[in-house]
């Protein structure tokens, strides 16, 4: 496995959720993270703490990926800290839940707002972080945190899905063309449990959902953002030998297993 002790990563939307436990396990490593937030400055600063605890440093960063600005920013001032960049975890993302049936619940700025940051901030964070890794003698690795979504068509919104689906197929380009230096992945995960689908859901469909999950999946478990953030990490420490693959995170659910192949 990849010694990552002194090594340095941005993971974008970071103050909570799967970013917040990335950059938790990061930390447990050795790993310095530029933690990145857009409104949740407390939760930020609160994963900083425990990363501290853990001995790395930390960097706290508001910026929305959408501008491109913010994104460059968030490389020069790595940059200037830690003088390299090892590891982008382009996580960041938003949606807007509507029943896909509901072909008006969507305007073209719900679109457009979705694509900036799940597609448009993971393509401009990784351009603002890919020439320090270029120029860096142990290059690079970019993990992209895509959703099953963006495979089954399925998820919060049509507007969604598609965003998924794009940053998926440009896991594919980015990896072509970042190499040999820089290794592009990517993670699809399915129900992930946490307060972010719970607040988008509501309880009583949130645990619906779940239950549904548990049910329908091969191994009877859903993600969590800790064992996403360990999928992550293997992309990031695991074969120097992988890039433009994609993992799907969600106990085997899309395998389509009918009950009568269930004990």
């Amino acid at each position: 496995m990849k010694d990552l002790r002194g090594k340095v990563a941005i993971v974008t939307g970071s103050s909570s959720g799967v970013g917040a436990a990335t950059v938790k396990q990061l930390a447990a490593l050795g790993c310095h993270s530029v933690i990145n937030y857009n409104s949740n400055l407390n939760g930020a600063e609160a994963v900083a703490a425990e990363c501290q605890q853990a001995g790395a440093e930390t960097l706290v960063m508001r910026a929305n990926v959408a501008n491109d600005e913010d994104c460059r920013a968030m490389a020069h001032a790595a940059i200037e800290k830690w003088r390299r960049i090892d590891i982008l975890v382009n996580n960041a993302g938003t949606t807007k839940f509507v029943d896909h049936a509901n072909l008006e619940g969507l305007s073209s700025d719900d679109f457009q707002n979705i694509y900036g940051v799940n597609v448009i901030g993971a393509y401009q964070m990784s351009r603002a972080v890919a020439e320090q890794m270029k120029q860096q003698r142990e290059g690079g690795s970019i993990v992209n945190v895509a959703s099953i979504a963006g495979v089954a068509g399925v998820g919060s919104c049509i507007a969604y899905a598609a965003s998924k689906g794009a940053m998926i197929t440009m896991t594919l380009s980015l990896a072509r063309v970042l190499g040999p230096k820089v290794r592009v992945n990517v993670v699809c995960p399915g129900f992930i449990e946490g307060e972010w689908l719970k607040e988008g859901l509501g309880e009583e469909r949130y645990n619906q959902a779940r239950q549904a999950s548990i049910k329908n999946a091969p191994l009877g478990v859903t993600a969590t953002p800790d064992t996403v953030a360990e999928s992550i990490l293997y992309f990031i420490q695991g074969p120097t030998v992988v890039t433009g693959e994609s993992l799907i995170i969600d106990g085997g659910r899309h395998l389509g297993m009918t009950p009568l192949t269930r004990r």
